[in-house]
């Protein structure tokens, strides 16, 4: 008599029970790189926070005047130039500049004019005592005659001449600062000789994911060398506790 074929018990359990392994490994190794291809991402995407961030902070600090730029606390503040040019007369206590032509206009109403100011604090910068460096707000400027003419709000008297007759309009100032976990940038707020550390108006939000401290750091310019600032940060994954550390040095451009 023939024997029926088939398969025993036992060989049904070795089979599923192969099947079983061979499914675990299968997922591990599906989850593992999708795990990998996922932090892959995360690292490639704070890397590139970490590049759009560095490269808007080294852009403005490139157009600061560099002898403004002062650092206290998690706070790095400095007055942004509107434009440059050389001047053919100062005022002596008057209110009217006569300089050549910009090429193009500056603003008027909340610019400042800058003369100088080697020698003197930061925070004299952001004063527009008289005599001084730093001019009152600026009223309107002229751009259509020859010299073109700046009209202050109030009578000034610059304290000292440039070697090279430079003169800068500057804006109000603008400042970075750390609270938590969050990197705001503040700007729109009048000058003030006591840096603000926030400044109070409602500030943009450059990062949401700061680790640890960031860290500001600002070498003056002399006649020989410009100015540099450093900027150090972390961002951190929001869903793990890997870090992606940002240095960069910004190079400020020094003309008396």
């Amino acid at each position: 008599m023939r024997r029926a074929a088939g398969f025993t018990l036992v060989e049904l359990v070795i089979v599923i029970v192969l099947l079983a392994i061979v499914a675990t490994i299968s997922v591990q190794f599906v989850a593992l790189s999708t795990r990998g291809a996922i932090d892959v991402s995360a690292r490639q995407q704070r890397a590139l926070q970490g590049v759009v961030i560095s490269e808007q902070i080294s852009r403005e600090l490139r157009e600061a005047f560099p002898l403004s730029i002062r650092v206290a606390g998690n706070c790095l503040e400095w007055l942004p130039i509107e434009a440059g040019t050389a001047y053919t007369d100062l005022p002596d206590g008057g209110n009217a500049i006569a300089v050549a032509p910009f090429a193009n206009t500056p603003p008027s109403g909340s610019t400042r004019a800058v003369v100088y100011g080697y020698g003197t604090s930061a925070d004299s910068l952001y004063s527009s005592a008289s005599p001084g460096p730093v001019s009152p707000t600026i009223a309107s400027i002229d751009n259509s005659v020859s010299p073109a003419q700046i009209n202050l709000d109030a009578n000034h008297r610059f304290r000292e001449r440039s070697p090279q007759r430079r003169l800068f309009v500057v804006a109000q100032p603008v400042s970075l600062c750390q609270s938590g976990q969050f990197l705001y940038r503040y700007s729109g707020y009048a000058p003030s000789t006591t840096q603000p550390t926030p400044p109070s108006v409602t500030p943009q939000i450059l990062s949401a994911n700061l680790a640890g401290t960031a860290q500001f750091q600002y070498t003056p310019p002399s006649f020989r060398r410009a100015a540099v600032v450093q900027f150090t940060f972390s961002l951190k994954d929001p869903q793990g506790d890997e870090t992606t550390t940002v240095s960069q040095e910004v190079q400020i451009r020094n003309v008396p």
